[in-house]
């Protein structure tokens, strides 16, 4: 039988923006909980070291910083659960959402279900993940100052993070596997016209190997079926990102249409006592500083909108 839960404030999803709304939510002495699949931390318990976070000079890894986020929001009382979400019913003044095993009657509900990156989905691109695979430039360019990298995509996105590699790395090598290029005219000028990056056209990546870091990859030309070589060790891979939200898909809350929820500054949705952050949220920056912020902000709509509500 599926036990039945009251919140003030019910938070999907437990990353740095979940954590970050849990704690100013509590504090704020509203009866608060998060919802977690998995362990608390989201997408910063895959990153070894984070040294762009403020107040730690020497860095921090991943899985430490969401134990502090989460050990701080619990010690101000609120409650991580685990479970994973369904559906939601926002059509009443409280919100009902429903998951594998609870069912939770919420009078506000922060969705910070965050998103994933697409992946190639080939061999060696999980056992290397932070360990010369990465999907962030900002987050981990620096672990490769003064070596070659490799970059996979064709887009805007995959532009913009090799002009920035380029600040710090020796070289920046493009595998695309067309023979043009999606991005923006004026990225793909810029890119082009810059002498630390080159292209490998008509290239996909087949696997990648390595001996406890990512040493080489294997490449396949899409025309012909050669396969080649390419000794890196960091390959960056920029092919989209999808964001967490097939549970609210009939929800009535509004998209972008990248699938991303359409929010104000204020983290509120198109539904009252709906709000939502972090990267699962439109026009998101996806930094670690940014979610946090995403989340304080969004609890403190939650707070004002439940204050207005009595």
């Amino acid at each position: 039988m599926t036990k039945t839960l009251d919140f003030d404030v019910l938070i999907i999803g437990g990353g740095a923006t979940g954590l970050s709304a849990a704690l100013y939510a509590s504090r704020a002495m509203l009866k608060t909980a998060v919802v977690e699949k998995l362990a608390p931390g989201g997408q910063i318990m895959l990153t070894d070291v984070i040294e762009n976070y403020p107040g730690f000079p020497d860095g921090v890894t991943g899985p430490e910083l969401a134990r502090l986020y989460e050990d701080q929001s619990v010690k101000y009382g609120a409650e991580i659960l685990y479970d994973t979400i369904t559906s939601i019913d926002v059509t009443g003044s409280s919100k009902t959402v429903v998951g594998s095993d609870y069912e939770f009657n919420a009078k506000s509900v922060i969705i910070a279900s965050g998103g994933d990156h697409n992946k190639l989905g080939v061999p060696g691109e999980d056992t290397f993940s932070g360990k010369g695979v990465s999907y962030c430039a900002t987050c981990d360019g620096n672990f490769f100052r003064n070596v070659p990298v490799a970059v996979v995509g064709g887009g805007d996105s995959a532009l913009q993070e090799s002009l920035y590699l380029t600040q710090m790395t020796e070289s920046v090598t493009i595998i695309h596997r067309r023979d043009q290029l999606r991005a923006s005219r004026i990225l793909q000028q810029r890119a082009l016209n810059n002498p630390k990056i080159d292209f490998r056209w008509n290239s996909a990546v087949v696997e990648a190997h390595g001996n406890g870091e990512m040493e080489y990859l294997d490449l396949k030309d899409t025309r012909t079926g050669e396969l080649s070589k390419l000794t890196i060790p960091g390959l960056f891979i920029f092919i989209g990102f999808h964001p967490n939200t097939q549970f609210i898909s009939k929800s009535g809350i509004e998209f972008d249409g990248g699938g991303h929820i359409i929010t104000n500054m204020a983290m509120e949705t198109n539904i009252p006592g709906i709000f939502a952050g972090g990267d699962v949220r439109s026009n998101s920056h996806r930094q670690l500083g940014t979610a946090v912020g995403d989340g304080i902000t969004a609890a403190l709509s939650a707070f004002h909108y439940l204050e207005d509500s009595i």
